[in-house]
Formats: C-alpha cells, structure tokens, sequence
C-alpha cells in the first residue's frame, strides 16, 4: 500500500518540482527538452490517475501518510484516495495533456514557449497533489502553488497592460480567499487539534451528535471555507476576474476554465461530511450560487466576444454547481464539474473555428409557426418534459421528489427539457420536433444514469442529506426556482421584446456586467498605484 500511494505521488510531485527548479532562460534555450518532459510527466500522471482509479475500484479508499513530523505542528505529507479524488485525477490528467498538445501548435514561434510549459507543469502538478491531498495543510499549500502558477501564466504577455491589470486583480481575489482558508485551518486546529480529513470530519460528527456548545465555531469554520471557496470559483461578488483574463493564450483559458475553476467545487464537496452540518455555510452555498448561476447567465446573452461569453458562462455554471452543493446534491455537482470541464476545454480549444462555422451556417433559412401557434406548443412541451423526466427518472429507480433539494434540480431539469422541446416543436418540421424530442430523452437518460453513477462513486465518502423542510429551506428553495424561471422567459421573450425601453436598458447594463466590478476595480487601482487600461 505504501508503495503504490508513493506511485501515486510520485508524478505530480515531478510535475511541481521540474516546473519550480527549471529556470525558464533554460527552458526557453532548450525548447525540445521542456516540451518532452512536459508531455511525459502529464502521461505518467495519467498512468497515477488510473492506477488511483483501479485501486479504489478493487480495495476502496486509499489513505496513507507518506512523511510526517510532529513539530512545531503535527503535520504529514500523504495520499487520500477516494472516489472523489480518483475522479478529479483522471478528469485533470486527461485534460492537461490535451492542453499541452495542443499548446505545441498555439505558442509555435512564441520565444518564452519554455517557460509558458514550465509553468504549465507547475499549475497542473500543484491542481493534481491538491485532489490527493489527505489533509487541510497539503491541500492548502497545492492550493496556493496553483495560484502562483496560473499568475504567472496570466502574466505570459507582459506588454500587454490589460492583461497584467487582469492579472493583479485576480491576484488579490485570490490573496483575500487565501487569508480565509488560513483562518479556517488555525481554527480547524483550534478546534480539533488536526487537519487530517478523516480526524475533522470525525471530530465535526462528535459536536453535532452530542449537541456541543463549539456548534457555532464550526458553522464559523464551514462559512470560511465556503466563501473561500467562492474566491477561486468566480462567484458573486469575487467573479470579475474571469472575464477580464482574457488576453492570456488561449491554452491558459481552457486550463482556466476547465481545471483550476474547479477548485472551489472540490473543496465543497472534499469538506460536505464537515460543511454540511452548518445551515448557514449550506445557505449562503445555494442563494449565492443560484444568483450567481442567473447573473453570469443574463450577462452571457449579451456578449459580443466569444471568449468573454464563455467566461460568463462559466461563471453561471460554476454557480450552479455551488447551488447543487449548497442543495445537498454533491452527486450532481461532482457531474457537472467534469462535464462542464470537457466541453470547457473543447470550446476553449476551438475558439479559432467558431467563426468559419458561423459563416457556413449563417442565412441558413428556419420555418418557425406563427405566435398564436409557438404559445400554444408551449403546455405541450411543457408535458413532454414532465412525461420524458419522470419515465427517465422511474425507470432509473430515481426518487427525484424525495428531497427538496433534489426535487428543485428536478424542476430546473424540466425546464430546460421544456424549453428545448418547445424550439423543436415550433420549428415547423415534424423531422426536427421529433428529433428534439428523442434527445431530449438521450439527455435525460444521460444526465440522471451520470448523477446515479456518481452517486456510487461518491457514497463512501460525501453525506446524502434528509431534507429538514424548515420554513427558511423552502424560502431559498422558492427564491431558486422563481429565479431560473425567470431567466428561461427572459431568454425566449427577450428578442420579441427587444423595442420595449426597459429591455434595452437593461441589455445595456447586462453587456457592461451591470459594473459589479467597479469595487475590484477601484481596489487594485488603490493598491497597484495606477489606473485601469482599456479592455
């Protein structure tokens, strides 16, 4: 066991080390070098990955200290393998060596290509040893290192002054989210006298069954690591820094968007045994995730760069993942970080082409019915939706409605099975509705057989919550579904309602962020001492 949690290790530790010890004039001069030991320690990372995989599939969890020293704190260096960490290793691995193949042909002729590699690794091995880690101490350190890495991929253009301002702002997002987790750990130690996942997870047990009075320390220690969290995950207000990071290389972006957001949703769902047991740290998860998931969706609608629109859209998705967290529904989340994160890196990857499809596309005539007839489909799709969720879900032995949480992602689920049915049905094409209507199925089937399937994976070791159906739980739980319910009509009545003043207005001020970023703005112009460049 000692052996393979060293093999475990062994190629993220490469991948940190080769990045921090080889100085970029070297790995700029000897470009073939830093691109072969790139590639090969992402490909042994992947080979650790699946080797975690396999471990946990035949002897389950994976938990072994590989150095430890008692002094000044009692601290070791180890491996924690379970499904959640088998899951992200491969997720990771896999999407940093497309990454870095596809960064071979991006940054050709790029003089500094080594050390954008050389930083590449650094972030990557630091993103990997932070899913391993088998306490609070290492995972914060992994945590911090890759911050330092992305900063300094941000940093690859420095002549280009908007994107050092992007830069140092998100720089100091990350210091702030950095500060909070470093109070949660002392306190975490203050109160249990460890950082070992398991010992905390235990100890947090101990105080809720025995009705302790440290039950409002804990829920203290939860809300840190909940807004810490936040920080890295681009939520409300912490979220203007990803769409302001634009100009870095675009396989800094899919690195971006795809693996390092993530960190945020992992540690919730690294921590839920401890987090879960706060009201308030679950909470705040949900309402500031759902208003997250509806801004970065409204604002998304009114971008005019690509880029930027993805941006946006990962600042929803990521906050509706921290609303399935904040629900309970870790399954889903763990779901929606690692497919969010492969159609991330594709979009990302293929930025170039999205015009050249548009342009094939583009005057490519659509029948649609007459208003009176698009209205009228709409309760048809409506029970469509219902009828093809709730099949899905019977048949996959799903209890969707058992849970109130579980039961409001439900809903949204029907409605964006509504909506999509709806546009097949008024297309005026039988070939088109029906064809609509069959993926909408494929998408059910695929959306809950993947939330069962994590299900099992996440069982041993992330809490399934009762629903305590208290008055302050149904009121977030209704301010969630009102919320997504209103974004749908907005965006199917938008373009009919576009002459209407107050729509224009608002789309003006949707397309400017609604100057949510002002405050960060401000702040770094206060702390860097100079003004902010055009975008």
């Amino acid at each position: 066991m000692l052996l393979f949690a060293l093999l475990v290790a062994l190629p993220p530790s490469l991948l940190l080390t080769a990045g921090m010890v080889l100085p970029s004039r070297i790995a700029n001069k000897h470009l073939w070098m830093t691109r072969s030991l790139a590639l090969n320690l992402l490909l042994l990372a992947c080979l650790g990955a699946v080797g975690a995989a396999w471990w946990y599939a035949n002897y389950g969890p994976l938990d072994t200290a590989l150095a430890s020293w008692s002094w000044p704190l009692p601290l070791n260096f180890g491996v924690y393998v379970d499904g959640l960490s088998a899951v992200m290793a491969l997720l990771i691995s896999f999407i940093g060596l497309i990454i870095v193949g596809y960064s071979y042909r991006y940054m050709d002729g790029d003089v500094a290509q080594g050390r954008f590699l050389r930083w590449i690794m650094v972030t990557l091995g630091a993103v990997l040893l932070m899913v391993l880690s088998r306490n609070l101490v290492m995972f914060l350190a992994a945590w911090i290192l890759t911050s330092v890495g992305l900063h300094q991929l941000l940093m690859h253009y420095p002549e280009r002054p908007w994107a050092i301002w992007a830069a140092r702002k998100r720089f100091l997002i990350s210091r702030l989210g950095d500060a909070l987790l470093v109070v949660a750990l002392a306190l975490t130690f203050y109160c249990f006298g460890t950082f070992d996942y398991r010992d905390v997870f235990a100890g947090a047990q101990e105080i809720v069954q025995s009705e302790q009075s440290g039950a409002w320390l804990l829920s203290l220690i939860a809300f840190l690591f909940v807004v810490g969290a936040m920080t890295k995950s681009a939520q409300f207000p912490f979220h203007s820094w990803l769409p302001d990071t634009m100009e870095t290389p675009t396989p800094v972006s899919a690195l971006m968007h795809a693996g390092v957001i993530n960190a945020g949703g992992f540690l919730m769902i690294r921590l839920s045994p401890f987090v879960s047991h706060s009201q308030v740290a679950m909470g705040s998860l949900a309402l500031v995730g759902a208003f997250t998931a509806l801004f970065g969706a409204v604002v998304m609608l009114t971008q005019t760069s690509i880029k930027r629109s993805l941006a946006y859209s990962t600042i929803a998705q990521m906050g509706f993942m921290m609303l399935q967290c904040g629900l309970g529904a870790y399954s889903a989340a763990l779901l929606h970080i690692v497919a969010h994160s492969l159609y991330k890196a594709y979009a990302f990857l293929r930025t170039g082409s999205v015009l050249e499809s548009a342009a094939r596309v583009k005057g490519t005539a659509v029948r649609s019915m007459a208003a009176g007839s698009q209205l009228a489909a709409l309760p048809i799709a409506v029970v469509l939706a219902l009828l093809v969720g709730g099949s899905s879900s019977w048949m996959l032995g799903m209890e969707v409605t058992k849970e109130s949480g579980t039961a409001v992602l439900g809903f949204i689920l029907t409605l964006a099975l509504s909506r999509f049915i709806w546009q097949s049905l008024v297309s005026g094409s039988l070939r088109v509705a029906l064809q609509g209507i069959a993926l909408a199925i494929l998408v059910s089937w695929l959306y809950l057989g993947g939330w069962l399937a994590m299900n099992e994976v996440l069982h041993p070791s992330v809490p399934h919550l009762a629903s305590e159906n208290n008055l302050i739980e149904f009121a977030i739980l209704g301010l969630v579904a009102a919320g997504f319910v209103g974004v749908f009509v907005l965006q199917d009545t938008a373009e009919r309602l576009s002459r209407m003043p107050f729509l224009r207005t608002l789309y003006i001020h949707a397309a400017n962020g609604f100057y949510l970023d002002i405050p960060a703005r401000r702040l770094t112009a206060r702390i860097w001492g100079d003004a902010s460049p055009t975008p």
